[in-house]
């Protein structure tokens, strides 16, 4: 191998790299758990102990200090179903969708009813749209909802029309509410997935305008609650010149003065009397040119809360605690009087305060009757953070063919008048920048504005994801505990440390001191994997971890076909450094073919996926460029120092060392007994799948949420386990406090009477009763208050995987198989290699499906569809394709090298001879899944069967199922001409 100095310079930083990112991780953990030692089961307190180090240096590495946040910042983000994260509730005001359905109407009637089913929802149990119809009938008097005051409106046209009635109209705007709120909670979904957050969970509850998200492994919470709060109310506006001010902020303030005089004179009896200019211009200059820390004798009420700005653009500076207190002056009535005629619609807006500053600015905006922008960001089509001139973050933006018109027009004018244009974001004013080179065409644009990176990455994000129906403001926030119960998660642990020892002593018994290499590889491994995911911040949750366990698979795969290349270069003759040399070079197709079939397959998922799939996708991308690099060149360093420093190494020992040599299977003859197997398997399954169906988990189907507080601290995992055998299914997580939880089941969840609420909250309560001391029925449901346990709180929950992300990831899945089929007919040169691979991987899933469709009412463990199981079939997706390809590598191969030879022994001899490696691969992926399944605990056990299947089907059907459908396509198809004259010999006479 050449370049060695190079990659041992790579390997030794990438390894150091991988190190320094994870130790982060492991002093969190240590600080962590000494907080809850010194809190000895004392929340409050360990809370406190660990806020008390947010800011202190608790880790010094030489070079750099870090304190607790950055610490944690930096360390390994854990899921929702494996460290719990942040739960928040949020609440779509549908006031504010009723006032946009209504363009914003004056009317009264329409007014006061709003304001009336705001007063009702304090006690009321309807819905806000439900009680504003019974506010609006009771004061509308001849006032219809159909009226062009309210609801028949321009954006209305063609649903409402004047002649409808209020019944036929209160069900449109039921439906528009609904789709509005449908619609917040796409764009919630587009920032939540924007923002980087892998596997979040976030559903509608109910009808109501509740939105549930929780946000695994977030640790910037603040940042994180803006994003989603954010309405993303995009405005561009023309600003009025400052000179256009002076004289109404010095009438303002004399009206002031004079409103409040008696104040003004009780204040002046505790001061020195100082002279004061009545000159206009002096008075003025006062105004805007006061410091506000300078001592001051006389009393000015508006003047005293503004001095000078040094933006052109802005009239006036503020102190951030005066907002108010100036904006509630300049909206005096009598205070706006006094603007000048042509400045009757001003509309008074501050800016984005700098980085630790206590000072905005105060802007005056072009308004108009209507108060609407000139220009609005439903015009935005793309955003992008991008950096100015000067390096500081900015968001550029990209506007539709409408927009780039009116904007073209605004920096005109702007232009000419040598006046600014805000940029106003949710009534902040991020920038107001003047226009020096004449008018913007194209509607390209962008944002500055004293921005943080993240700040300008979030913003872009935003409004690319596009802006909310209306304002959502967070009704509820707890951190919520892990899905799978800690009791799972540490069983979980151990379970895969045992699989992997296993794994590690099997590759040293089986190949010697080269499997010891190939283990030291391994180890490597899996430290960058998690070096790399701990650097990129990305959240590992048991999707993901089910891409690991498939990385581990081939990196084990690539080691023994490396091997096993060698062993039989070794038994041709060739001496050692020869045989190394050869192994490896002709392994490096099989393992790059097998590789990057599956890279482009989770390329494509990362790309179109989404949730659950995507935390697959971003492991296995990591863990394919990982175990390559360690396989081919970290294996390949070991190898060849022994190999020069003994000048003997044995890829073998005294038991293996014959093992699967001299074996000739005629695989093909057996091929029409493997047709009549897997059809009647995927007839039976697909019979299963249309009459039994699937046991689709609250995922699919969504459920009912009881929130329970409890007397003493209670383990979530033995809720769970006891809940299962009552309702069939549930789940149960710690929510805040460890005595309180979240429990979750989807039991009779299309049943929705109120008899059916009855039964469920009767048997939860006989079930739990044991831990909840001599709480009585009643006390238990009550709607008291100010109880302290018993049933907090109750709502239904709607799919975590809504029907969209079921149709991406269809089309995503169905994509990456396009991929992958046209990658093998470019290596392979013929489409029956393709057909061949995509055939196996549809049989592997349709029997996996089928499995479970017949199974589930009778095994002893969960068997339902969630989440993590699209993760099990995406691992028995990418695992059947490597099989299958490294399959295909060998055909190709000796195809190539015996040209003499018939086709179907071509096969059969390539079928026998990459046994070894089939089983080797198998036998160590399944010694993981078994290991995991048997000491994993009973939440995940239902994840490592369907991985178990996979596996075993995915094996057999490279041998049974792919290859021989490509060798009769081939027999049959248009490649038959090339192979004419090597069919001649019969099947009977292949030795």
């Amino acid at each position: 191998m050449q370049n060695k100095g190079l990659v041992k310079l790579f390997a030794i930083l990438f390894g150091l790299v991988s190190i320094y990112q994870l130790s982060f991780t492991f002093k969190a953990n240590s600080i962590d758990e000494s907080a809850a030692v010194y809190a000895n089961g004392d929340e409050v307190k360990e809370r406190k102990y660990l806020d008390s180090l947010a800011n202190m240096d608790v880790y010094n590495l030489g070079i750099a200090k870090y304190t607790y946040s950055e610490v944690k910042e930096n360390s390994m983000n854990l899921g929702l179903d494996l460290k719990g994260g942040v739960s928040v509730i949020l609440q779509v005001s549908v006031k504010d969708i009723l006032k946009g359905l209504a363009n914003y109407s004056k009317n009264p009637e329409f007014n006061q009813a709003l304001d009336n089913a705001s007063e009702m929802q304090k006690t009321s149990q309807n819905d806000f749209v439900a009680d504003f119809f019974i506010a609006f009938d009771e004061i509308k008097g001849d006032t219809r909802l159909a009226s062009p005051e309210i609801f028949y409106t321009r954006s209305l046209d063609g649903e409402i029309d004047g002649s409808m009635t209020d019944t036929e109209v209160k069900s449109i705007i039921e439906r528009k509410i609904d789709e509005s709120i449908v619609s917040a909670f796409e764009v919630l979904r587009k920032r939540i997935d924007e923002f980087g957050v892998t596997s979040p969970t976030i559903q509608r509850l109910g009808s109501s305008g509740r939105i549930l998200v929780e946000l695994p492994g977030v640790k910037d919470k603040e940042r994180a609650l803006k994003l989603l709060q954010s309405t993303a109310q995009l405005e561009f506006w023309d600003v009025y010149k400052r000179d256009m001010f002076g004289q109404f902020l010095f009438d303002a303030n004399t009206l002031l003065k004079e409103s409040e005089a008696p104040k003004e004179e009780e204040l002046a009896e505790q001061a020195e009397p100082q002279d004061s200019d009545d000159s206009e211009d002096s008075a003025i200059e006062d105004l805007l040119g006061a410091d506000p820390d300078s001592t001051k004798t006389e009393v000015n009420p508006l003047r005293d809360l503004l001095f000078q700005s040094q933006n052109t653009a802005a009239i006036a500076m503020v102190n951030i605690n005066d907002k108010d207190k100036v904006l509630e002056y300049l909206s005096m009535p009598q205070v706006r009087s006094l603007l000048p005629s042509d400045l009757r619609f001003v509309k008074f807006a501050f800016g984005k305060p700098a980085k630790d500053s206590e000072i905005v600015e105060l802007y005056a905006l072009d308004g108009n009757r209507d108060n609407v922008p000139q220009l609005s960001g439903a015009v935005v089509t793309d955003a992008r953070q991008e950096y100015d001139p000067m390096g500081k973050p900015t968001v550029s933006m990209v506007m539709n063919s409408k927009g780039a018109k009116i904007w073209e027009e605004m920096t005109g004018n702007a232009f000419s008048q040598g006046s600014h244009i805000a940029i106003v974001l949710d009534n902040v004013v991020y920038s107001a920048p003047t226009v020096s080179t004449g008018p913007i065409s194209g509607g390209n644009s962008s944002i500055s504005g004293q921005f943080t990176l993240n700040e300008a990455t979030d913003l872009a994000n935003v409004l690319r994801a596009g802006k909310l129906p209306a304002s959502a403001d967070i009704v509820q926030g707890e951190v919520v505990g892990p899905s799978l119960g800690q009791e799972a998660i540490e069983s979980g642990k151990m379970s895969f440390l045992i699989a992997l020892a296993v794994v590690l002593i099997w590759m040293f018994l089986y190949y010697g001191k080269a499997g010891l290499f190939a283990d030291i590889a391994m180890l490597f491994n899996l430290l960058l994997i998690f070096g790399v995911l701990s650097g990129l911040g990305a959240v590992l949750t048991l999707p993901g971890i089910a891409g690991i366990v498939l990385t581990i698979g081939m990196s084990v795969d690539a080691n023994v076909l490396i091997f096993e290349r060698i062993r039989e270069e070794i038994a041709k003759g060739k001496d050692l450094k020869a045989s190394i040399n050869d192994g490896f070079s002709n392994a490096l197709s099989s393992i790059l073919d097998a590789n990057i079939t599956t890279g482009l397959t989770a390329l494509i998922l990362f790309i179109f996926g989404t949730g659950p799939i995507k935390g697959f996708a971003t492991t296995l991308i990591i863990g394919i460029a990982t175990s390559l690099f360690t396989a081919i060149f970290i294996t390949r360093l070991f190898v060849d120092w022994y190999a020069n420093k003994n000048g003997n190494l044995d890829f073998s020992t005294a038991i293996t060392k014959n093992l699967f040599r001299n074996i000739n299977i005629n695989f093909l003859k057996k091929r029409k007994i493997a047709y009549i197997v897997s059809t009647v398997a995927i007839l039976i399954s697909l019979g299963s799948l249309f009459t039994n169906g699937l046991d689709q988990g609250v995922d699919f189907v969504g459920g009912r949420t009881y929130q329970v507080r409890f007397a003493n601290d209670v383990s979530a995992n033995e809720i769970s386990e006891k809940l299962s055998e009552a309702f069939g299914s549930a789940e149960a997580k710690t929510f805040g406090d460890a005595n309180q939880l979240k429990i979750t089941t989807k039991y009779k969840v299309n049943e929705t009477d109120n008899a059916v609420d009855e039964e469920i909250r009767s048997t939860l309560f006989e079930e739990l009763q044991p831990f909840l001391g001599s709480l009585t029925y009643d006390e238990f449901i009550s709607d008291d208050q100010n109880k302290t346990i018993g049933l907090m709180k109750y709502y239904k929950v709607s799919p975590t995987i809504a029907d969209d992300i079921k149709t991406s990831s269809i089309w995503a899945i169905l994509g990456s198989l396009i991929v992958v089929f046209l990658y093998i007919l470019v290596r392979f040169k013929r489409w029956q290699f393709s057909l061949g691979a995509v055939a196996a991987v549809f049989h592997d899933v349709l029997i996996l499906l089928g499995i479970f469709s017949l199974t589930h009412k009778y095994m002893p463990f969960s068997m339902e569809i969630d989440q993590a199981f699209i993760a099990a079939i995406l691992t028995v997706i990418g695992y059947s394709l490597n099989d299958t390809v490294v399959v295909f590598d060998r055909i190709r191969e000796f195809f190539n090298e015996h040209s003499a030879w018939p086709f179907n022994k071509v096969i059969n001899v390539s079928l026998s001879s990459t046994l070894s490696r089939t089983l080797n691969t198998s036998l160590t992926t399944l010694v993981v899944l078994l290991s995991i399944f048997v000491f994993g605990g009973d939440s995940i056990r239902g994840f490592m069967f369907a991985l178990i299947v996979g596996v075993v089907v995915g094996t057999y059907s490279s041998l049974f199922i792919a290859t021989p459908l490509m060798y009769d396509a081939v027999k049959k198809g248009d490649a038959a001409n090339s192979l004419k004259e090597k069919e001649k010999v019969e099947e009977a006479e292949v030795v």
